[in-house]
């Protein structure tokens, strides 16, 4: 079986940035287990893993483009500690959930500088603006069932899901 769009795959990884220090791994964990086709991973790890097959070991050198997208200065933003009234401590390193401009949903925003009452939130992905290296080896391939074909996603184990399915589309991973 090969990879293809409503597959799930499961595959080891390790991923490295430009000067090969280790930035993620699945190295003594499971395997990472996605739904092929439906943007559950970056868009360019899962073009290079199209029509791979259970055993297949490859390299993918990926642009920020084809990964977590270029880093945009328009997502850096300096704004009062005032906004964090809710926080004991605003520290560097800390990550929260911040309404869109547009007041149309949410996006993470991760806390880059605290100086005096001035805090830089930045909204970029932290690997963003980042060419990524990944080494990676598929161990399973599995046709999607019909409850992960409609929720778009790959279900877990039922503690995960709960006895009646999926309650929302991150529910399962």
């Amino acid at each position: 079986m090969q990879i293809d769009n409503h597959k799930v795959v499961s595959f080891h990884y390790t991923l490295t940035n430009d000067s090969g220090t280790v930035i993620d791994a699945s190295e003594g964990r499971d395997p990472l287990v996605y739904l092929h086709g439906e943007e559950n991973i970056i868009p360019g790890l899962e073009l290079a893993l199209e029509g791979k097959a259970v055993g297949d070991k490859l390299k993918v050198s990926l642009d920020a483009a084809d990964a977590y997208g270029e880093f945009d200065p328009a997502m850096v933003e300096i704004v009062s500690s005032d906004m964090f009234d809710d926080v004991e401590s605003v520290e560097v390193g800390m990550e929260f959930q911040a309404e869109l401009p547009d007041g149309e949903g949410l996006q993470m925003v991760r806390i880059t500088d605290v100086d005096g009452d001035n805090v830089t939130v930045d909204g970029n992905h932290p690997l963003a603006g980042q060419q990524l290296n990944f080494d990676v080896a598929i161990v399973d391939i599995r046709d999607a069932t019909a409850d992960e074909l409609e929720h778009g996603h790959v279900h877990g184990d039922e503690e995960c899901c709960g006895e009646g399915g999926c309650g929302s589309d991150d529910c399962c991973s």
